[in-house]
């Protein structure tokens, strides 16, 4: 398999729930349980059970960083109240 995605995570699959149209396919990677919410169309024709190998395939065109309440600091800078800038 090649894809241009970069984060492609191999893992195991650990929980699938069907739902009515969609359904979420759980993957342990490494200790660290990801979840996909992809169609039950796919998940019949990957075959995905639990015991199964499989990636998650991450592609995003944003990522979204935060900080636990107990941490906030005060804006840097003057980039708003986030302390967040588009550079």
């Amino acid at each position: 398999m090649k894809l241009s995605a970069r984060n492609q995570l191999k893992g195991k699959v650990v929980k699938v729930t069907e739902g009515a149209v969609n359904g979420i396919v759980v993957i342990d990677v490494n200790g660290t349980e990801i979840s996909a919410d992809i169609t039950m169309a796919s998940i019949r024709e990957l075959g995905l059970k639990p015991g199964k190998e499989a990636y998650a395939i991450i592609k995003a065109s944003n990522v979204m960083v935060g900080i636990d309440h107990d941490e906030e600091a005060a804006p840097a800078g003057g980039h708003g109240a986030a302390g967040l800038s588009a550079e």
